[in-house]
């Protein structure tokens, strides 16, 4: 064990005693659900007879990521159950949302255990899973080293590395190998992250982002419908998943240009929803309209906070364009596919870290609209929403040319998967099952051998 990884260790065990009183101020704060708080300390295993392949997704991102990865392993392999651990009550409560009916029956959620040895040790002796997933970037390194000891196959998917993490990782260059070295098989979603995690020791290969083959966000269609009634035809864009400091950006935008286009509606959803009634509050003296209150707009209304959970989907149909959030502000943006995918076309500011990828593909091709480093904030983006609401073609056209990008990768989820059955001891039965979408031996399983290392040290 290195001196950091053993610092990680013992440190991690000493906060063992304040951890609980963490933890019952993010319940007050909304954070952790507080009958569930057991999770966190390793219990509330009830394990399903059979195989049970374990995913960890941090956030929402991740999350929503999987759904077609785990539908295509739900198809491939009948007998397979699924254990899905995050961190965030967001996630868990999307999770239970987006899972297809078929599948939900194999699915367990639990919020992931801290970090701590006692505790991950007792949440993994619970559920004794066949082989674990980690999805992105989220290494704990108790966690990894105590899946690793039980020779737990460990796979990291879509993983990701920025420039930033990578020079941090690299100062401590023996604990980051320590800490990638159990994952056998770890795919990246650029070339960029692959040669960064082989930086630090991981075997690491690009086959591509699981994002792009999400499916539509979904929609309640008598809800749709009776939004579109309620604004009757009347300008509309949206600021989607935005974070503090920019909603007041955004509001400015809409004073500059509501003269411009009577009657426009601008439609602002925060990445939190509980920051709903601070955005209200912000917007005065506007004619403001609270979803989480049960406010609809009404002719007058000029500004909806949308500040409920998982009504993307709507707001995306409804709107003439979505500005994505996170990019006016160095968060690193959010996930620019998601409008794409329904012909929303997408307005970006300067700060896309988070999907640097992602973001040069669609400007290749002309598939959004940018905010430049260095440019007047709220000058450029109410000159761009204008610009699109004024011209309806260059959005139509700009969502036409985004709509390939999204499409890339489709059949991404069944080649993880046909990678994921050799671990679980299930690439017969997917070979049997008839119809099955992921055939043994076919020559997008990806590597015949996934070269799991057990680090037992």
């Amino acid at each position: 064990m290195t001196p950091l990884a053993c610092a990680w260790h013992w440190a991690a065990t000493a906060a063992a005693p304040v951890l609980p009183a963490y933890l019952s101020r993010r319940v007050r704060r909304g954070k952790e659900i507080g009958h569930r708080l057991p999770e966190r300390f390793g219990l509330g295993a009830v394990r399903p007879d059979g195989p049970l392949l374990w995913l960890h997704a941090a956030s929402v991102g991740e999350t929503l990521s999987i759904l077609p990865l785990l539908d295509a392993l739900g198809h491939a392999a009948p007998s397979l159950s699924f254990l899905i651990t995050t961190g965030t009550v967001t996630s868990a409560t999307l999770l239970g949302r987006r899972l297809p009916a078929a599948l939900a029956p194999r699915v367990a959620h639990r919020f992931v255990p801290l970090d701590v040895p006692r505790w991950v040790g007792r949440f993994l002796d619970g559920w004794r899973p066949d082989a674990a997933v980690f999805v992105e970037s989220e290494l704990w390194p108790n966690l990894i080293a105590a899946t690793a000891r039980r020779r737990i196959p460990l796979v990291l998917v879509n993983g990701r590395m920025t420039e930033r993490s990578a020079r941090w990782w690299r100062r401590s260059a023996g604990f980051a190998r320590k800490v990638l070295a159990p994952f056998g098989l770890v795919l990246a979603q650029t070339e960029a992250d692959s040669a960064r995690l082989r930086s630090l020791g991981a075997p690491a290969q690009c086959w591509g982002n699981l994002k792009y083959a999400a499916p539509p966000l979904p929609v309640e269609a008598a809800e749709f419908d009776r939004m579109r009634t309620l604004l009757d035809g009347r300008p509309v864009w949206l600021a989607a998943s935005t974070h503090p400091g920019e909603e007041a950006i955004i509001l400015a935008a809409h004073r500059r240009i509501a003269a411009d286009h009577p009657g426009l509606l601008t439609i602002i959803v925060p990445r939190h929803p509980e920051r709903g009634a601070d955005i209200a509050a912000l917007a005065a003296p506007l004619a403001v309209a609270r979803r989480a209150a049960g406010q609809d707009p009404t002719p007058e209304t000029e500004v909806l906070v949308a500040d409920t959970l998982g009504e993307l989907g709507l707001f995306y149909r409804l709107a003439a364009l979505a500005f994505i959030g996170g990019s006016l502000v160095p968060h690193g943006g959010q996930n620019p596919l998601e409008p794409v995918r329904l012909g929303c076309p997408v307005l970006l500011g300067p700060h896309d870290w988070n999907f640097t990828e992602i973001v040069g593909r669609l400007e290749a091709v002309g598939g959004l609209t940018r905010i430049p480093p260095g440019a007047d904030r709220t000058a450029a983006l109410a000159e761009a929403v204008s610009n699109m609401l004024t011209s309806p073609d260059r959005g139509r056209a700009q969502a036409e040319a985004a709509a390939g990008v999204a499409a890339e990768e489709a059949g991404l989820p069944e080649r993880i998967a046909a990678a994921l059955l050799p671990l679980l001891s299930l690439r017969d039965e997917a070979a049997a099952e008839p119809g099955s979408r992921i055939m043994a031996g076919s020559e997008t399983s990806g590597p015949p051998d996934t070269g799991i290392v057990d680090d037992t040290n």
